[in-house]
Parts: structure tokens; sequence; C-alpha cells
């Protein structure tokens, strides 16, 4: 699908990333158990809205030293390439990951210029009052130290905990996780939470109204089916 604009992946920022995974399960069924993150994770900026973009992947080191000199420009120089926004998806090979942060100050401000919204990582991160403002940031843990952390390999399928990522894919994410969303279901996304939505409020109405009990409940479950 090659007609998806800059507005229809900004329209779906007004959503977490919950309500679109309800969303998917709707438009796409056979992705309800997969394409998203299974692990907790941290969150550099809690109240930050969700972000999207596109996935830009690599993986990392830091337990080791690399086997030799590692030039970076290349990685940033595909960073930095359209389409955008992008959203930078780094898994860390390390056995533990996260023994060195391969995010900070200076990588978050990089990123952020380079077009980059948000980064997620099984690795860690660093410098937390120093991190540039308004690049979420999702993480295995919180490190003081980046060790040896050294690029592997970028343009590449990661995986993140539990989310497998190709260069390109879509990224939806905010402070409970993020998830693939798939470019035929971009533009389906907003009808399908309205009628999500209007059926989640009759519940919720119902839950919240003086004398609830399980009639109210039953009743209340009833009525859905006449929402479409």
């Amino acid at each position: 699908m090659t007609d998806i604009t800059q507005a229809d992946l900004d329209v779906l920022t007004q959503w977490d990333t919950p309500t679109i995974c309800n969303a998917l399960e709707v438009t796409n069924p056979e992705r309800r158990g997969d394409g998203f993150t299974i692990k907790p994770m941290s969150c550099l900026y809690p109240d930050l809205p969700p972000v999207i973009g596109y996935a830009r992947t690599a993986k990392i080191r830091a337990a080791a030293p690399a086997g030799g000199p590692v030039d970076r420009l290349p990685y940033y120089e595909y960073v930095a390439t359209g389409p955008g926004p992008t959203v930078v998806v780094i898994e860390d090979l390390d056995p533990s990951p996260g023994y060195g942060a391969f995010w900070g100050e200076v990588h978050t401000n990089v990123h952020k210029g380079l077009g980059a919204r948000a980064a997620v990582t099984n690795g860690s991160y660093r410098d937390i009052t120093d991190s540039a403002p308004g690049f979420q940031l999702l993480g295995g843990m919180v490190n003081p130290s980046h060790a040896h952390v050294h690029l592997e390999d970028f343009n590449c399928q990661v995986t993140v905990h539990g989310m497998e990522v190709n260069h390109g894919d879509i990224i939806h994410a905010d402070v409970h996780g993020a998830v693939i969303v798939p470019q035929g279901a971009v533009k389906k996304i907003p009808d399908t939470v309205d009628l999500l939505v209007r059926k989640e409020a009759v519940i919720l109405e119902a839950a919240k109204s003086e004398g609830f009990n399980f009639e109210k409940l039953k009743e209340a479950i009833g009525s859905q089916a006449d929402i479409h």
C-alpha cells in the first residue's frame, strides 16, 4: 500500500497503543497473538503522547569489544534516509541484554535530528535527565555505562521483546509498549476504533451507574450487538 500519507499516520497518535492493538484484533484478527512487545519496558518519557513511524532496524552488542573498527556513518545515513518519520528498533544481542547502553544524551539528540521520533530496544539507555526532549525511548532497563557498545548489523530483521520487526514496518509506541501496524490497516483503524469505543461505552456507562449488578451487565452486553 503506497498511498499512506503523513496525515494517515499522525491521526493514529490520538490513541494509545493498547487501543491500536484492540483495533488490530478486528482489522487483522490473524495478528491477535503477535506483532507487539510482550515484556515490561522502561519508558523514558511516560507523559509523552503516542508516536508512530517507519522502522529503522539494527543489532548491537556491548559486553565485549568489537572485533575491529566500526564505522557508524553508514548506519546514520540509513537512519536518515526516507521515508519518515522513523522509529528506530534495536535488538541487543548480548546474553544479558542491556550490559551497555547504546542510547543516551548523544544518540537521542542525533537520532531526533535525523528524523526519528522514538526508539524501541531490549537493551538499556542512560542519561535520563539529558536525553533529547520529546524523543520517546522504550528500553529493557536503565544502565549507567555504554561499556563496549557497538553495531553488529543494520537494515535487518530484529526481535525486541517478542516483536519481530523488519525495515519499513510501521511502529506505534507509547508508555505501554510497541506494536506493528500493517500498512493495510492504517486507514481502517479510525473507523474501527470509533466502533470499539462506542461498544465499550455501553459497558462502562452501565458499570459506573448506580445500582450496577449482573443483570444490568447482561443487558449492556446484549445491547452491544445493536452497535455497528
